[in-house]
């Protein structure tokens, strides 16, 4: 089992910055694919990042690409998402996901399914006003 607890939302202005961290519980955080989604009013979850068990493998959804890096610290069990020249369009709650597979196939084929992905956080809101 796994527990994950986002933070670092807030309301930004357009073109600014947030970091987002996501931190689990457990021992074995360092086997686990760790994922971020967003979820706007009225929408489907959309992918936006993802990284490999090691930190070496990252992907990132069209939307995000340029703008958002994921990283991981396995040592403090916590996954980050650092966002920068945010958007309106960026507003949602952004939700970090855990998948316990350290395959390079898995990641590169069923990243961007929600359902393919074990355990989600609470959310936490971003809010970009322009």
């Amino acid at each position: 089992q796994v527990q994950l607890v986002e933070s670092g939302g807030g309301l930004v202005q357009a073109g600014g910055s947030l970091r987002l961290s996501c931190a689990a519980s457990g021992r074995t955080f360092s086997s686990y694919t760790m994922g971020w989604f967003r979820q706007a009013p009225g929408k489907e979850r959309e992918f936006v990042a993802v990284i490999s068990w090691s930190g070496d493998r990252t992907y990132y959804g069209d939307s995000v690409k340029g703008r958002f890096t994921i990283s991981r610290d396995n040592a403090k069990s916590t996954v980050y998402l650092q966002m920068h020249s945010l958007k309106p369009e960026d507003t949602a709650v952004y939700y970090c996901a855990a998948k316990g597979s350290t395959s390079t196939i898995w990641i590169a084929v069923m990243r961007a399914d929600p359902l393919k992905y074990d355990y989600w956080g609470q959310g936490t809101q971003v809010t970009v006003s322009s």
